[in-house]
């Protein structure tokens, strides 16, 4: 995976920033997320991203490779490479009730906006693995950053890898400029997995469901809706063969339900529905849905429908879980799908 990994900076106790006295620090982001969900899962996994040589850079690789994530190819940079020396950073008030969860950037100039990749061998970087997967949160932090994603995902191409992209769309972050549409539309055109959200393909491509808006849901999301959403995204994008959609809908911060869909060459796969009533931590769920559907599609191949299963669950107990990524089990997430959600202790 390519993107960029962040310190995260959260109130305990569902404390308002503005009240907080303290911060309870990790780290995550979307990429990195996916790439520590897949080692967890025992898929060979590596990201590849661009931090400050200091100790905030050097914890946070440090924290990947305690996950059992390849760092190999990270890149430290001096002040002569990144001026600024900064690691991306995001502050995170956790939602209680109808009050929502909120995020706060702090990633302008970080390392990986700031490097200049054109001295990268993406051919060489990529050699000797058979899957990428980008986002769309990474090209929005700078020019740099989106051509070294589209040098990659045009090298993949090239190099015959499976391509996937979460479509990630974050308008907080579009600042150089350009637009997501502008960015997004060629980078996807090379993807042969793509996912997203209830809005992303709306925001990003103007494709939406009709009568619909994720702030009304009520917990209640109509699946079938969204398979125009795919038709349109697939008939778009003509090298995507699956193109997968997660569906939440919240009730409040605390009470969501959960579900996707999946099309593979005009074949709709649907999930149960999933009433998560006490969430821990929303954050990194859809990164923990892209972790697992990538597992499920390596590991049940002839299978999409246990592919979604998988993913669904899999994320569906990244909700229990503090922190940006998930560290379920097979085992975990095999008994959940089974319908085993007493919670009771295993023993």
């Amino acid at each position: 995976t390519i993107g960029e990994i962040m310190l995260r900076l959260t109130p305990p106790n569902y404390e308002k920033i503005r009240l907080a006295t303290n911060f309870e620090a990790s780290y995550g982001g979307s990429e990195a997320n996916i790439a520590m969900a897949l080692a967890n899962l025992g898929v060979d996994s590596t990201f590849f991203s661009v931090v400050p040589n200091n100790s905030l850079g050097k914890s946070a690789v440090r924290w990947l490779r305690s996950s059992d994530v390849h760092c190999t190819p990270m890149i430290l940079t001096g002040p002569k490479e990144t001026p600024t020396q900064r690691l991306g950073t995001y502050y995170l008030e956790t939602g209680y009730g109808i009050r929502p969860s909120k995020v706060i950037y702090d990633r302008k100039h970080s390392a990986m906006a700031e490097y200049d990749f054109s001295s990268l061998d993406v051919e060489q970087l990529l050699d000797g693995y058979d899957w990428l997967h980008l986002s769309g949160i990474t090209p929005a932090l700078s020019e740099n950053a989106a051509k070294v994603c589209l040098e990659a995902i045009q090298a993949a191409n090239e190099m015959n890898i499976t391509v996937s992209c979460d479509i990630n769309y974050r308008a907080n972050l579009w600042h150089y400029g350009k637009t997501a549409a502008q960015i997004m539309t060629r980078l996807v055109e090379g993807c042969d997995v793509i996912i997203g959200n209830e809005e992303d393909c709306e925001k990003v491509f103007g494709i939406k469901p009709e009568n619909f808006d994720a702030g009304k849901t009520n917990g209640k999301v109509n699946q079938s809706a969204f398979e125009s959403v795919c038709h349109q995204m697939m008939n778009r994008f003509t090298r995507c063969k699956i193109m997968a959609v997660t569906l939440r809908g919240a009730i409040n911060a605390n009470h969501n339900t959960w579900r996707g869909i999946l099309c593979d060459a005009g074949t709709f796969y649907h999930s149960k529905i999933y009433d998560i009533t006490d969430v821990v931590d929303r954050v990194g769920g859809g990164d923990s849905f892209m972790g697992a559907l990538i597992y499920g599609l390596l590991t049940y191949t002839d299978n999409k429908q246990k592919a979604l299963d998988f993913a669904v669950a899999a994320s569906c107990l990244k909700h229990t879980i503090k922190g940006d990524y998930n560290i379920v089990t097979k085992q975990e997430v095999e008994n959940l799908m089974d319908g085993d959600g007493s919670g009771r202790v295993k023993r």
